[in-house]
Order: C-alpha cells, then structure tokens, then sequence
C-alpha cells in the first residue's frame, strides 16, 4: 500500500489528496482555450497542403477540408496527451495532466477517445453536460466518469 504523510494527513494516494484537484476546473477552462488556440494554429499548415492536393486532383483534395480540423485535433492530443507528459501543451501551461484511476499510462488511444466523447457529450447533451464537475465527485467531467480517468494539478505528482 502506498501510503504517506503529509501536512500530518494520512494518505493513501495521490488521487485521494483533495489538494490535487483544487483549481483543476478553472485551469481545465484555460487550458481547453490554449489548446484549440494551438490547434487553430495548426491547421494553417495543414490547410495549405490540402489546398495544394486539390489544386493537384482537380479539386477531389479539397474535400479534405470538412474533416481537416477534427484530424488535426485529434493528431494534437494524440501525441501530447497520449505521451509522456500525460498533457496537452496547455494543460502543462496550466499545471495539470490527465490520470488513469489504476495508475497506468495515459495512452494515445485513450487521449483520443477522451476527446471524441468530450465533443460527443457536447453535442448531444449540449455544453450544459459541462456543469457536472460541480456535482461530480474530484471535479470529474462525465467523459472522466465514463472513461475512468481524473484530471489532477500536475505539481500533486511530485513528491
């Protein structure tokens, strides 16, 4: 059993620590706007290749352009999220990163599916479904809930 003192609290993980989840909501806000900033960013390049495909298919290569944003984002939290780090540029901006509740990994497919069940739940709940980290318990979104996963301050990690 892993446990620790700290601040003269006994705990027995890190997840159970209520201070690795104080301003998580807020930085979560932010970090969710520095990303699709970046994101927005990349799709510039991208846009360009696709430009030059059509011109070179007689126009069949534009129709990349539906599809061009989701890919790239989902490129994007592929190779951040789903590396090392455990977080998106703006995530790591903001101090916090992305846990499993068994203590494994984060991997890219994981990053993925987290996101794609994010803009699902936004669509089909509306952005209303966001209000559930006020309700849920550690700041959990239902996309958390569903893929058992929790947000944490980044710096809750180090000790």
């Amino acid at each position: 059993m892993n446990t620790r003192i700290l601040d003269g609290e006994i705990i027995s993980s890190r997840l159970d620590d209520a201070r690795a989840y104080e301003g998580v909501r807020s930085r979560r806000i932010m970090a969710f706007l520095i990303d699709y900033l970046i994101i927005g960013l990349l799709i510039i390049p991208f846009a360009i290749v696709v430009a030059i495909l059509g011109v070179i298919t007689l126009g069949l290569g534009w129709m990349l352009f539906s599809i061009l944003g989701s890919i790239v984002a989902l490129l994007y939290v592929w190779h951040t999220m789903g590396g090392p780090n455990q977080a998106t540029v703006g995530m790591k901006m903001m101090g916090i990163q992305l846990q499993r509740l068994d203590g494994k990994p984060v991997d890219g497919l994981l990053a993925v599916v987290h996101t794609v069940l994010f803009w699902a739940a936004n669509v089909i709940l509306t952005p209303l479904i966001l209000l559930a980290p006020l309700f849920l318990e550690r700041k959990r979104t239902v996309h958390d809930l569903l893929l058992g996963t929790v947000v944490i301050r980044a710096d809750s990690t180090k000790s």
